[in-house]
């Protein structure tokens, strides 16, 4: 503890803590996001208690109650909660700490320094997930300066391990349940498709497909170059990882998908969506259909497939040897209502041969849930909050490709939703790539949103 104390007090002289000067919200936002960028927190190692530290030197200094919980003095989890009235359950805002790891030699910037460069905030986690944490620390903030009593109590939950293995929310859940016990929460998951007219659909994300992931074994005889053997493991192994890649997953139409595609094909540039609504609901015309949707859009695809990528492969690193071994990671995004038993005989299957060693990759399970469901307050609540921001535009229920922690709070029975806050453009990627940025605008126009949707589930009688 008294590590922690020193590392609190040296954040206080670094002047990163809250100096209670007069910021708008926006103004708010930006400046702990920039903050939270520099506080290195790849995963691994993690060391996320630099951001729980943060976030409690702001939380004091504006008199709200808050702790560190966590069994790693270095893998801190942090809480906050301003107390409303009782009248409704709480809700309950997370994000994590953790950052996905980065290849320094792919990005123009310090990816820790948070730099304005060309109208864009570069850094890891600008996407993924600071700017997120960064938005509902500054309306705690600001709902705590105005004095301003909610019907239901609002806790803020920054988590540690999202990225590789989700132990800090589960950590929570197991330990401390009580302190996050909610009726339903905002996280990462949702965003804002700007089409290039201008319209905007907002993604509410319900429901995620669930990672698998597999490695693939090929084994043979240790032996000089010269010979060419049957037997190469690196031969075989790349036989079936190319099988694999060529092979074409069965396709389903998920009802949030399926709600989605239907709001997706009202905006000019995916007009060509619209005539495949109804042969996508035709299990005799789905398959065809959804190949044409892999024409215009593998995005799109993915939402309707199982997806099978390989990601790594490592043999024998010696020049002129065949190695005995040779290994290949698949990383498996299944859709819901599909097992991993499911996922692994079709592999099985499909690559078809019996000396191809495969097990799944040792991690904790993600649980699968059904989708939160469209008919809840905040769902209802976000509805309203967008229609009056943005009241020309569309809002749909979402199935996100990556995945989330939020499936260990669904299996609890709280409903979660990936709040749609930041605009992103058709088909980027970039929340794990190289030279991750958001706009400052972006961030000012997210945090607004997310102010009203807060007041909207939390302070007008909901």
């Amino acid at each position: 503890m008294r590590r922690v104390c020193v590392i609190a007090c040296l954040f206080a002289a670094l002047g990163m803590a809250e100096d209670n000067r007069s910021f708008s919200l926006g103004d708010r936002a930006r400046q702990y996001l920039v903050d939270l960028i520099r506080l290195d927190t790849t995963n691994p190692p993690g060391n996320e208690s630099k951001v729980a530290i943060y976030l409690k030197d702001v939380a004091d200094s504006q008199g709200i109650p808050n702790e560190l919980i966590g069994s790693d003095p270095k893998r801190l989890n942090f809480i906050a909660r301003l107390r409303g009235s009782g009248k409704s359950r709480p809700l309950l805002m997370l994000a994590h700490s953790d950052v996905f790891p980065i290849d320094r030699m792919q990005w123009a910037v310090d990816p820790f320094s948070a730099e304005l460069r060309n109208g864009f905030i570069y850094g890891r986690g600008s996407r993924d997930d600071k700017a997120l944490l960064a938005a509902e620390l500054a309306v705690m903030v600001e709902l705590k300066r105005r004095n301003i009593r909610l019907n239901r109590d609002l806790i803020l939950l920054s988590e540690a391990d999202e990225e590789e293995g989700s132990s800090g929310i589960q950590w929570v859940i197991q330990h401390a349940w009580p302190k996050i016990d909610c009726e339903f929460a905002i996280n990462e998951g949702g965003a804002i498709l700007e089409a290039k007219d201008g319209e905007r659909l907002f993604e509410i994300q319900t429901t995620e497909k669930i990672p698998t992931r597999v490695v693939l074994t090929a084994r043979g005889t240790a032996t000089r170059g010269t010979v060419p053997r049957d037997d190469n493991p690196i031969i075989k192994l790349s036989r079936a990882v190319i099988k694999l890649s060529e092979s074409e997953q069965p396709a389903h139409l998920q009802p949030t998908v399926r709600r989605y595609f239907r709001e997706l094909a009202k905006l000019p540039e995916y007009a060509w969506l619209a005539p495949l609504l109804t042969r996508l609901e035709n299990p005799a015309t789905l398959p065809a259909a959804a190949n044409q949707v892999r024409m215009h859009d593998p995005d799109l695809d993915s939402l309707l497939r199982t997806t099978v990528s390989p990601t790594v492969v490592q043999a024998g690193a010696k020049i002129n040897l065949i190695p005995n071994k040779a290994e290949a990671q698949v990383d498996v995004r299944r859709l819901p209502g599909e097992t991993r038993e499911d996922v692994l005989d079709r592999i099985r299957q499909i690559i078809n041969d019996p000396s191809i060693e495969m097990e799944p990759v040792p991690a904790p399970q993600v649980p699968f849930t059904d989708p939160s469901s469209v008919l809840t307050p905040l769902y209802k609540a976000m509805e309203r909050a967008i229609n009056r921001v943005y009241p020309r535009d569309t809002i749909s229920p979402y199935m996100s490709r990556a995945t989330t922690d939020a499936p260990f709070l669904r299996i609890r029975g709280v409903a979660v939703y990936g709040v749609p806050l930041f605009t992103r453009d058709p088909g980027e990627n970039v929340a794990h790539g190289p030279d991750e940025k958001i706009s400052p605008k972006n961030v000012e126009d997210g945090v607004g949103l997310l102010w009203q949707m807060v007041l909207e589930t939390g302070g007008n009688g909901v």
